[in-house]
């Protein structure tokens, strides 16, 4: 791997485009994923917002699943948003029975934890990791993460609110998930640590 590692954006479903761009400039060569070829060339992977049970279902669809558990498990690095952040859990409370998960982070989170899409939100978060102002933070029909296992590093938690003290982005060796979108905001400050993560491991 170069200076500029490959990093793909799962591209089944979800805001692909703006993944690749936040990826692009923070220094990463950014491709979408959708075949084993592809996902077999990647040195890290992000797995967006999107609508977790139908991604799941099109990772069975398009014979990803089971090639990207293998690869997580030998230590791809990874950064899951918000339905991202749910398919990366090893237990997903509120799902559908058919629905797949990946198990590359060991925690339980709870899907559409926040409420439906009237309740999305803003908030500032102090975001372990990194440095500088905190980091804006949009929920959208938002996971959070009620159970971490002890390997999890908590990054962040809701500050104030009714969700206030909930855990909404972790760590795991060279696994990242966040249960809001950065890649809506304009700060690429959790794609900078991402890119930086893979170019570290």
């Amino acid at each position: 791997m170069t200076n500029q590692p490959t990093i793909g954006v799962l591209a089944l479903q979800g805001d692909v485009r703006e993944h690749l761009a936040a990826l692009e400039t923070s220094g990463a060569r950014a491709i979408g994923v959708r075949r084993l070829s592809e996902l077999e060339s990647v040195d890290g992977l992000v797995i967006p917002g999107g609508e977790s049970t139908t991604m799941s279902r099109l990772l069975t669809v398009f014979e990803l699943l089971d090639p990207l558990r293998a690869r997580l498990k030998d230590g791809l690095p990874a950064y899951g948003s918000c339905a991202g952040m749910i398919l990366l859990a090893s237990e997903v409370l509120d799902t559908r029975p058919d629905a797949q998960h990946l198990d590359g982070l060991d925690i339980t989170v709870r899907r559409n934890a926040f409420g439906r899409q009237v309740d999305s939100f803003e908030s500032d978060l102090e975001f372990t990791g990194i440095d500088g102002d905190p980091v804006r933070a949009v929920f959208i029909r938002a996971p959070w993460v009620e159970r971490v296992g002890p390997g999890v590093e908590v990054l962040a938690r809701v500050p104030e609110g009714p969700a206030a003290d909930h855990i909404v982005a972790v760590r795991q060796g060279p696994v990242l998930a966040t249960s809001f979108h950065p890649e809506v905001t304009g700060d690429r400050r959790v794609h900078q640590l991402f890119v930086d993560m893979v170019r570290g491991n």
